[in-house]
């Protein structure tokens, strides 16, 4: 009626410590957040390539310093932007999608009690709510 099990569990057989590293929660959010602003970065370089100014200058050195901060000193890679025609609905687009991205940035910036983080990409959402005339 009743056989017992004659094969070891699976989990008694699974090693102690396994072959791959783990990351902490603190990590994994280190590297999120570097992603996040790393491709505001790239929005921040096409927007500068299509609408030259000063502020967004200022704004793709603090987002790489910020990425660079994050990772462990290593500077994020950044695309040579394209020379695109200057289409305000191509420009729209672009502030649309930064500030989509800052708002992920600030969200996990947020999470991970990181002061200079969460006030840069509160500015960058400011900034670009304001170019899509969001901000009142």
């Amino acid at each position: 009626m009743y056989e017992p099990i004659r094969t070891k569990s699976v989990h008694s057989m699974a090693e102690p410590k396994p072959d791959f590293p783990h990351r902490s929660r603190e990590e994994e959010l280190d590297i999120r957040l570097a992603g996040h602003l790393t491709a505001l970065l790239t929005v921040t370089d096409e927007l500068r390539t299509l609408t030259p100014d000063p502020a967004l200058d200022d704004a793709a050195q603090r987002l790489a310093e910020q990425a660079t901060r994050l990772r462990d000193g290593h500077a994020p890679l950044r695309a040579a932007p394209t020379a695109a025609a200057t289409d305000p609905a191509h420009i729209a687009a672009l502030h649309q999608r930064a500030h989509t991205l800052a708002g992920w940035a600030l969200v996990v910036a947020t999470s991970r009690d990181d002061t200079a983080a969460t006030t840069l990409a509160a500015e960058r959402m400011r900034s670009h709510a304001t170019a899509l005339g969001l901000a009142a």
